[in-house]
């Protein structure tokens, strides 16, 4: 008798959907299309620093001239420094 409530309770229970490609690959529909950054180098911080860039949190929508969080933080991008405040990103308060 449990054994039918339990094909009962299968047949019920919706079946996830599995997603199409147009390659018929339903794993590429679930792979991410956008590359994560990676953090970078020592050699790409410094080069960076060098030419006077800031590194952009551009989570928190902030810059750092240098300091414990530059070219440290999860999400960020180096680039020159007027162009940081063109795109609207604030100088960090605490270097």
């Amino acid at each position: 008798m449990l054994a039918f409530y339990l094909t009962v309770a299968a047949a019920i229970a919706p079946l996830p959907a599995k997603a199409q490609t147009s390659s018929g690959n339903p794993t590429a529909a679930a792979t991410p299309t956008t590359k994560a950054s990676s953090a970078p180098s020592a050699q790409e911080i410094a080069a960076a620093k060098a030419s006077g860039k800031v590194w952009v949190n551009t989570e928190t929508r902030v810059y750092h001239k240098g300091g414990r969080w530059y070219g440290k933080t999860k999400a960020g991008k180096f680039m020159t420094e007027a162009d940081a405040k063109a795109a609207g990103y604030k100088a960090a308060q605490r270097e």
